[in-house]
């Protein structure tokens, strides 16, 4: 398995709790009676798109003022195995358009993927542009079960009044999107929890996963949360050493995260992060809120949404 590490201290009484590399998180989530990890942010790409990414993240000096080097840049059979070695019972492809044109033949993409990998999920993606809606129905016709929209990349709001029909269509399907609203780590012109909670105040039951906890905004993101029903909160990069350097959670926020134990999903960011997949679960369990809540955290809320419990428990 690649992107082993040295080793990481997770502080919690958990003796099965300290994670040595990569290695060690089977090893971690066997202590704690899980038959795996459902991790809700993963990314396959495209090859030409994939390269394309990368790159980007190469120039991180340039785009986020600090380095950000790709951990797990190997080739897709190398990535779907590192993911199987670390237990994921179901792999997400999440794919999201920037430009119009671009969600239909991403979501293409996305089917044959899924159709050539047992154990992926099907994800989809969409943009604002006329013929939205058919964009959407013909994702959901050919299975997709979770969708990816990027409100900085995109440079859209998650209410124009384009996203109406693709929202009235996915909110009755219950597919969970998840959605990178927060203006972490560039702001953008539509970031921000504001349009998020007009388009709530709509669609009061749609299922939002909001990518990375919200950050910058973790507290206004965390009162969606906790306001309306089918909107959870992904760990994405959370708590890391690396995100604490460029947006720290507020000390008062982790007083509320024992209330949010059924709306904090597992989320990971890989294969695009700049440290081994092990330091995302120990830089959780070193917030010291016991056993159950990551329980909770790595696999019971993402199984629940990926729909992946059956045969499990």
């Amino acid at each position: 398995m690649g992107g082993g590490g040295g080793i990481l201290e997770v502080m919690t009484a958990n003796p099965g709790a300290r994670l040595e590399g990569d290695a060690a998180v089977p090893v971690y989530w066997r202590t704690l009676g899980l038959p795996g990890l459902a991790d809700i942010h993963v990314h396959f790409l495209p090859e030409p798109m994939e390269r394309k990414v990368w790159a980007y993240f190469d120039a991180g000096v340039e785009h986020y003022g600090t380095p950000w080097p790709i951990r797990y840049r190997n080739s897709e059979g190398e990535r779907l195995d590192t993911l199987r070695g670390l237990g994921l019972r179901a792999i997400p492809a999440l794919a999201y358009a920037h430009k119009p044109g671009m969600a239909e033949w991403l979501n293409e993409w996305s089917a044959d993927f899924a159709e050539r990998i047992p154990d992926a999920v099907h994800c989809a993606t969409f943009y604002p542009e006329p013929g939205v809606d058919e964009v959407v129905e013909r994702a959901l016709s050919q299975g997709a079960r979770l969708f990816k929209i990027h409100v900085q990349v995109g440079e859209f709001a998650p209410d124009d009044p384009l996203l109406e029909p693709a929202w009235a269509r996915l909110e009755p399907a219950q597919v969970p999107v998840v959605i990178h609203a927060g203006s972490a780590p560039i702001p953008g012109t539509y970031t921000g929890p504001r349009a998020v909670g007009r388009l709530l105040e709509r669609h009061p039951r749609l299922k939002l996963v909001i990518a990375h906890m919200g950050m910058p905004e973790y507290h206004e993101f965390a009162d969606l949360a906790e306001a309306y029903v089918g909107v959870h909160l992904d760990t994405t990069m959370a708590f890391t050493d690396f995100t604490s350097r460029i947006a720290p959670a507020p000390k008062d926020y982790l007083r509320r995260l024992p209330g949010l134990v059924d709306k904090v999903v597992l989320g990971s960011d890989f294969p695009s992060i700049p440290y081994p997949y092990a330091h995302q679960i120990a830089a959780l369990a070193r917030l010291e809120l016991g056993d159950d809540w990551m329980r909770a955290v790595l696999w019971h809320n993402g199984a629940r949404l990926l729909d992946i419990s059956r045969g499990y428990e």
